[in-house]
This record gives C-alpha cells, structure tokens and sequence, in this order.
C-alpha cells in the first residue's frame, strides 16, 4: 500500500503544538479592514488554537490519524 500523502496547503496553514494541539492563524483580517477598529484588528494578528469539531477533519489532511 502507497504512502499516504499530506494535503500541501494545510500543512502550510496548521502547526501542530507540543501538546497535540491545532494552531492556525487567524481569519477576517485580509480585505474589507476599513470598516475594523483598530483593536479589532489587532487582535486578529497572530494564532488560535482550532477548534475540537474541526480537528478531525484537518488532522486527516496533515496524515495524523
């Protein structure tokens, strides 16, 4: 049986942490910033953790099941 194949664009979306956990990094910030505060804004710089419902889904694609 071949090998599976990680999914090229999540393994450049998604970082797995230390613990098992899902980091990606943070939506809403790519157009249409006019109408964002600034705080807004800033707070969607850097990363979250993904969520229990979607870590199935990207886990299969970065071949870690």
């Amino acid at each position: 049986m071949p090998k599976m194949k990680t999914n090229s664009s999540a393994k450049k979306r998604f970082k797995v942490t230390g613990s098992g956990k899902i980091q990606s990094g943070q939506a809403y910030k790519r157009h249409i910033l006019t109408k964002k505060t600034t705080k807004q804004k800033r707070n969607l710089t850097g990363s979250t953790i993904v969520r229990k419902c979607d870590e199935g889904n990207i886990k299969s694609l970065l071949c870690m099941n």
